[in-house]
This record gives structure tokens, sequence and C-alpha cells, in this order.
């Protein structure tokens, strides 16, 4: 029998590859949905899996052979921590738990204002704040902007700088929350801010994603609940 969790982590992992497709496209590289998973032949962009699982019991053999494993760097996105790839020459990276909140539930309030990013110079301020000075700000081309299902949130200080911020995916009947940031106190600062817009724009739809370790308990302090682990697998 499938539980009603079971549906929340399939309909989490489904909302995650959606996005991880969209992400790799405005890479131009072009990814395939099968029934047990989605996956891109070549190397995906920097933090991305080369495949994402969509339900439970995925052949190993069958999904290792849908990406490249030839180049070092190789991930797998093991949505139900129900795999074993170390048969497939793969180690586990880390661990996670996918998250759930509520529709309409209520969210600690944020002095920051708020907006979705709309033009490339935007698309640049958020990318680099964000990014904190790393060098990767180039991982959000332009191309993003063109994506209907895409959203990146930006909140801003009274000068009007990006201070705090998340991407915003739909699918389905839920919302996807991934690359949660803020420049000053972290996403304990960043989510009251987060959810005011996820609910503002998408009131009747629940939020979904996943984290780990401290960024999991804080996700728990503003009201999401693990639903499920995820494994990410990687190829040295």
């Amino acid at each position: 029998m499938t539980t009603s969790r079971q549906l929340l982590v399939r309909a989490a992992a489904r909302n995650n590859a959606e996005w991880c497709a969209v992400m790799s496209r405005s890479h131009g590289l072009a990814g395939e949905f099968g029934e047990d998973a989605w996956a891109v032949p070549v190397r995906t962009p920097l933090y991305y899996p080369d495949a994402v699982t969509l339900g439970p019991g995925a052949d190993p053999v069958a999904l290792v052979a849908r990406i490249d494993t030839a180049v070092p760097g190789a991930s797998v996105k093991d949505s139900f921590a129900d795999l074993d790839l170390t048969g497939c020459g793969f180690q586990v990276l880390f661990e996670a738990q996918w998250i759930h909140r509520p529709a309409g539930a209520p969210a600690a309030s944020s002095d920051l204002a708020w907006d979705v990013v709309g033009d490339p110079d935007a698309l640049r301020a958020w990318a680099l704040a964000w990014d904190g000075g790393e060098g990767n700000a180039d991982l959000f081309p332009p191309g993003l902007l063109d994506d209907p299902s895409t959203f990146l949130l930006a909140a801003h200080s009274a000068d009007g700088g990006v201070v705090a911020g998340a991407v915003a995916s739909l699918s389905g009947q839920v919302v996807g929350i991934s690359n949660v940031f803020a420049l000053d106190g972290g996403p304990d600062v960043a989510w009251p801010v987060v959810l005011d817009a996820v609910h503002r724009l998408f009131p009747a739809l629940p939020v979904v994603g996943y984290e780990r370790g401290d960024d999991l308990a804080v996700a728990v302090r503003h009201g999401f609940e693990p639903v499920g682990p995820l494994r990410i697998w990687w190829h040295g």
C-alpha cells in the first residue's frame, strides 16, 4: 500500500528532477525522463545530479548505463535511499531528508521586502549574492528567466541589495524550494521571507524540498516535516 508519506516523497522527487532538468536545459544539456528516473548522458552543471530516481526499486545497472561514468564526478540522487551503487563504483556522498510543509501553514514574519527576479541584471545580482564570492555565479544563466515553472525569489535590504533568496519551482501540485540562502543569519533569516513569498505566489500549494544536518533542523523550526530519506551517490 502506498502511504501519504510515500506519495509526498514521489511528488518531491519528481519536482526536484524537473528542476534539475530545467537547470540542465539552461546549460544546453538535454536529459530524459524514464519510468524510474530522469537522467542526462553527459555531465550536468555543478551541484546537480546526473540522475534522479522517480520511484523506488530502480535497476542500478540500467540507471548507471544512462549517465557518463567515464569522467570522474558523476552523481545519482537516490530519492528513496534504496539503491546500492557500490558495485557500479559509486560511494555515498551524503544523506538527507525530503521535507514537506502544508499549504497555508503560518510562517514567521520578516521585515525584508522581496520580489521575483525578472531580468538578467537582477538575476546576476541574485546569483552573486547566492554565490558568496565562490566564483560560481554563472551557474544561473539568463535562460532560466524564460522557464515558466521557475521563480527566483530575492529579498532586499533597505538599499536594494539582495540579502537572501531561493529558487521556487513548480511541478504537479507542489512547489519545490532549493538554493535557500541569506548573507547574514543563514536559513533562519531566509525561510520567513521565502515562505511569505511562496504563500503569496502559490497559496494553495504545499512546499517540498530536501535538507540535512543543521539546515534540516532549521527547516523543521519553520514548519517543515521530514517525510523520507534520500541519498546522494558519487562516482570518483
